[in-house]
C-alpha cells in the first residue's frame, strides 16, 4: 500500500481459509469473514471460520500486510444474544482489524466490553443519510460504513462530505438491496430467516425440477421460477423471482444480475470513498482470485493515471450472465 489518503483498498470475500489466502494473494487489501454460526449473514454449510482458526488467520493475513475483518452482521435474538457477544469477545481476542455490525446490541456491547475494537457498520443497518451514519458514529464510536446498494456516485459524494467517517462501497457482486422486507420473504418461505439466522434461500430448501426442455426452480413449496434448460438463470431466491403478471412473466422485485463497478471507481474515489468491496463468500476461491486480480490490476491503473480495461473479463461470473452499474448509474428519478 502507498499510504496516500486516497487510495482505494480493496476488501474481499473469505468464505473460508483457502478463499482468505487465495484473496489476500491475488491483491486484496483487507478480508471479510464470519464465524460458523448466526451471527453472520452468510451462515452457509462449509462457509467461514472457526473461532479457533481466526487468530491464525488474522496472523497470516496481517504478516502479508492485510487486514481481517469479522462480520457479526445479522440481528441478535431477544432474550438469547450470547452467540452475539461470545462473537465479539472472539474477534478482540483474535485482534481482527475490525468488526462489521449493524444490531444496536451488538454494537453497544462491542463499545462497552471492547473499547479499543474498531467498529464497521454493516450495510444491514441501511444507513444512507448523514443523519444515521452520524447517529452511529456518535452513539458507537463507528469508524467506517458499508453503503447500501441504492445511491447514485453523485449522492454518495453529497454523502461522504457530510459524514465524519470512512465509505465503503460495493463495487461487484450479489445486488441485495436488503429493503422493503425482501429479506422477510425467505423466512416466509424457508426455516431459516437471512437477518436472524444469516441463510437467505438455505440450499436444503432449493429444488429443481425438470420437464422436457424446462426446469422449475422451487424454493420450499413455492415455484419461483421457470426457465428453459439452457437459459442462464440465478441462484433461486424470492427476491430473484419470476412471476406470471398479466399474462407475463416477470422479475418482480430483482433480476439475477451481477453488480460490476470497474468502470466507476474513478467516479467512487473523487466522491470520497475510502473503500471498494467484493460480495460473495459463498463463491469459493477460484472466484475471489479472478475477481480480486482483476480489480487490483483495474484500482493500480487508477493510481497510476492509467485507463481501466478488465471490466469485460469478468462477464462469466456474473449471476445469470447478465451484469449492470446498479443504482451507482441511476436512470430513474
Amino acid at each position: 500500500m502507498t499510504g496516500r489518503k486516497n487510495r482505494l483498498e480493496l476488501v474481499c470475500p473469505a468464505g473460508s481459509a483457502a478463499m482468505l489466502r487465495a484473496a489476500v494473494e491475488a491483491g486484496a487489501d483487507s478480508v471479510y469473514c464470519g464465524l460458523q454460526d448466526e451471527t453472520n449473514a452468510r451462515n452457509f454449510p462449509g462457509l467461514n471460520l472457526t473461532a479457533t482458526e481466526l487468530p491464525e488467520a488474522v496472523r497470516w493475513t496481517h504478516d502479508r500486510g492485510g487486514k481481517l475483518l469479522l462480520a457479526i452482521n445479522t440481528f441478535a435474538k431477544a432474550g438469547a444474544t450470547e452467540a452475539w457477544r461470545r462473537a465479539v469477545d472472539t474477534a478482540a481476542r483474535a485482534r481482527v482489524h475490525a468488526v462489521i455490525a449493524a444490531d444496536l446490541g451488538v454494537l453497544a456491547y462491542a463499545r462497552d466490553a471492547w473499547p479499543d475494537l474498531r467498529l464497521h457498520l454493516s450495510v444491514q443497518a441501511a444507513a444512507g443519510t448523514p443523519q444515521a451514519i452520524g447517529f452511529y458514529a456518535r452513539a458507537y464510536g463507528v469508524k467506517r460504513v458499508v453503503l447500501p446498494r441504492v445511491l447514485s456516485v453523485e449522492e454518495v459524494a453529497r454523502l461522504t462530505k457530510a459524514v465524519n467517517v470512512e465509505v465503503e462501497a460495493f463495487v461487484y457482486g450479489g445486488l441485495c438491496v436488503m429493503a422493503e422486507g425482501r429479506c422477510a420473504l425467505s423466512s416466509y418461505a424457508t426455516p431459516g430467516s437471512p437477518n436472524l439466522t444469516g441463510v437467505c434461500s438455505p440450499p436444503e430448501s432449493v429444488s429443481f425440477v425438470e420437464t422436457p426442455g424446462m426446469v422449475t426452480a422451487r424454493l420450499g413449496d413455492f415455484a419461483i421460477d421457470r426457465h428453459a434448460d439452457y437459459e442462464p438463470a440465478g441462484y433461486p431466491t424470492l427476491c430473484k423471482g419470476r412471476f406470471v403478471l398479466d399474462g407475463d412473466p416477470a422479475y418482480l422485485f430483482e433480476d439475477p444480475v451481477s453488480l460490476n463497478a470497474m468502470d466507476m471507481l474513478a467516479g467512487l474515489r473523487k466522491a470520497g470513498v475510502t473503500a471498494v468491496k467484493v460480495e460473495g463468500r459463498q463463491r469459493g476461491k477460484a472466484y475471489v482470485s479472478r475477481v480480486a486480480r482483476a480489480f487490483r490490476s483495474a484500482i493500480d491503473a487508477l493510481e497510476a493515471g492509467q485507463a481501466i480495461t478488465g471490466q469485460a473479463a469478468l462477464a462469466d461470473l456474473a449471476e445469470g450472465r447478465r451484469e449492470t452499474a446498479g443504482a451507482y448509474r441511476k436512470s430513474w428519478r
